[in-house]
């Protein structure tokens, strides 16, 4: 193994839960109640389909960009709290340990991610970095990991993907990269098939004994 790969939202910052409560709270005036697992079928990806589902369930009073600007505002005061999750600082710092390459992937805009990553002080860590901006399809779609280890110099079966959501699993199986899930609260209840390991957190296992398990 010579590279891991992470995915963002929901896998280093739990930012899904957040999102997920946000939404719950812009749509709470109109009675409407928005369920985990209807939410989290959107979770890894961009989907019209769900800023539809929104605007729906507002009768029209509020557009598409109305929903999303409330839900923003109330997402980033959640995230000013917002640390990042078990064991993710321990796995880039033992990455790097082995020597490793380490790359990120996520289907957010730079504009979204780089604050976080620089706030968090972890920017450094990451070789490559491939978001929304730099392809024309996003996960479940492989172009993320593909672009990833192309630019890495590396094969697919060299790399472990880190991820949290099933359209992430899908991208990164897809690319022929061998996936370990670490689901988050919004994330729990999904159904995930023809992953390689899961995990409860990165706490659960050292990273080093994730790649021996993952490489046999």
């Amino acid at each position: 193994m010579k590279a891991v790969i992470f995915d963002f939202d929901g896998t280093i910052l739990d930012t899904e839960t957040a999102w997920y409560d946000a939404y719950c709270e812009v749509l709470a005036p109109y009675e409407v109640t928005l369920s985990l697992a209807e939410f989290a079928g959107y979770i890894g990806t961009y989907s019209q389909e769900f800023n539809q589902f929104l605007e729906k369930q507002t009768k029209g009073e509020k557009s598409q960009e109305e929903i999303r600007d409330l839900a923003l505002t109330i997402h980033r005061k959640k995230m000013e709290e917002i640390v990042i999750r078990e064991g993710v600082l321990e796995y880039l710092k033992e990455a790097k340990k082995l020597g490793l390459k380490i790359g990120l992937a996520t289907s957010s805009t730079k504009e979204w991610l780089l604050p976080f990553l620089e706030k968090h002080k972890i920017r450094d860590y990451f070789e490559v970095i491939q978001t929304r901006d730099d392809v024309e399809k996003v996960k479940p779609h492989p172009a993320l990991y593909l672009n990833v280890v192309q630019l890495m110099g590396i094969l697919p079966e060299e790399a472990v993907a880190f991820e949290d959501s099933v359209n992430g699993l899908k991208a990164a199986i897809a690319a022929g990269i061998k996936c370990t899930i670490i689901p988050n609260p919004a994330t729990e209840t999904l159904i995930f098939e023809n992953y390689h390991l899961k995990l409860s957190s990165m706490k659960e296992k050292p990273l080093r004994e994730v790649i021996s398990c993952i490489s046999k």
